[in-house]
């Protein structure tokens, strides 16, 4: 019987007793860990390797992690990035996000919080980047038209909006409310995009 591959983590971080309590119990959970101690060990691994996430202190020698995030951002490296950082912000927060991080937890934290984050990026990722879950470049429903490829959209009357790589990600994922405004003919009672109590909101199309 063949064994399913583990998943690959890269782990950077500069504080020797937090690489080992983080390292040690993403051994439990049979996650493969990789360790870099600064920027510039972070973008040689992440160069050479392909991981499933990289957990990324904010606060490191050599080259910062917002640095490191832009660097490999700018390299078309999409690996989802969990910034670990002291800095609490929600400044430092929005920044990280913005520059192409995936998630964002301060320190201290919650091991049993960071082990389900980080289970639930590589889960994300995995049907981001699994070509068999992936959607056609274009998707049409009713009189609606999504090009996820050039993030346009045709809305229920014809008119055409661009949408931002966040909200194609929202759309992709079935988490939607703003998307009513184009492609609902009456956001109020909606067609495609239903709320669900305790859940989110969920897609559906009769006409398929």
């Amino acid at each position: 019987m063949t064994s399913m591959p583990k998943y690959r983590i890269l782990l950077v971080e500069d504080e020797k007793s937090l690489i080992d309590v983080i390292r040690l119990n993403l051994e439990m959970e049979d996650y493969e860990v990789t360790v870099a101690e600064d920027g510039r060990q972070a973008l040689e691994q992440a160069r050479k390797a392909r991981f499933d996430l990289c957990i990324l202190d904010v606060m490191l020698p050599h080259i910062a992690g917002f640095s490191v995030c832009k660097t490999l951002r700018a390299e078309n490296n999409r690996t989802p990035i969990l910034f670990l950082s002291a800095k609490s912000t929600g400044a430092d927060r929005v920044e990280g996000l913005r520059i192409g991080g995936d998630d964002y937890l301060t320190k201290p934290f919650n091991l049993e919080e960071l082990l389900l984050r980080i289970s639930n990026l590589i889960r994300l990722h995995e049907v981001t980047d699994n070509p068999t879950a992936r959607l056609e470049e274009s998707y049409s429903f009713g009189p609606n038209e999504v090009n996820f490829e050039t993030y346009m959209v045709r809305g229920h009357d014809g008119s055409h909006h661009e949408l931002s790589k966040r909200e194609i990600r929202l759309l992709r994922f079935l988490i939607i409310l703003a998307f009513r405004k184009y492609f609902e003919i009456n956001p109020k009672s909606p067609e495609y995009f239903h709320s669900v109590r305790g859940v989110g909101y969920k897609f559906v199309n009769a006409s398929k």
